[in-house]
């Protein structure tokens, strides 16, 4: 029994390495770039040895996806959420993104963004998977938006819906003007903006006459 769990540990650890390999190139080669014989080439596997672990080439890219996932989790949500409710959080979330890209966590920038380009068009799970990230983090800008207009430090005029739109298109510019413009200002020039967005906006009491 020790063996077999040895055994299943080892493997998990290679299909984990395996896939950190496979979303760094896809952020630089794109997801539908992403074979089994290329991934076989870049990490001196051979193909029958990646094939025990994916099946076929939508089977390693909606892997790929799974992996990004947890990575963005660990870079982007779980530091954020570790911060107090409203703008602070909101905040945080935006920085965190904003550093995973600085750190180039993946080469390519933002592995969903990268995704999105490459699979927007395409009607198959691999773009449903890469759009169902892009919701899930679309709505938690909202929510945190929403948290911070109830704790009163945004104006409840506020709309979070419309927040959280232009706070992740500040982002995916930041993005976009990093790894496309070689332009590590954008970094500063998007906090700035994000800043300045999220300054209290709660309303001043009226002067009593």
């Amino acid at each position: 029994m020790a063996v077999e769990t040895e055994e299943r540990t080892k493997g998990e650890r290679t299909r984990a390495a395996i896939l950190d390999q496979a979303a760094r190139l896809a952020t630089v080669d794109g997801l539908e770039g992403l074979t089994i014989g290329h991934l076989a080439l870049a990490t001196g596997m051979s193909k029958s040895g990646l094939y025990a672990h994916f099946g076929s080439k939508q089977d390693l890219q909606l892997a790929t996806v799974d992996a990004a996932r947890a990575t963005f989790a660990n870079e982007v949500l779980r530091p954020a959420l570790r911060e107090p409710k409203g703008i602070e959080r909101l905040l945080a979330a935006c920085d965190a993104y904003l550093s995973h890209i600085e750190r180039r966590v993946f080469p390519g920038g933002c592995f969903f963004s990268a995704a999105a380009a490459d699979v927007g068009t395409l009607n198959s799970p691999v773009r449903e998977a890469i759009a169902t990230q892009q919701r899930e983090w679309l709505a938690l800008l909202e929510r945190l938006a929403r948290e911070s207009i109830e704790l009163g430090q945004l104006s409840p005029e506020v709309d979070p819906a419309q927040l959280a739109f232009e706070l992740k298109a500040l982002l995916v510019a930041a993005n976009t003007s990093f790894i496309l413009l070689d332009d590590p200002s954008a970094f500063a020039q998007a906090r700035h903006a994000i800043s300045e967005r999220l300054r209290p906006q709660a309303p001043q009491p009226s002067a009593s006459l």
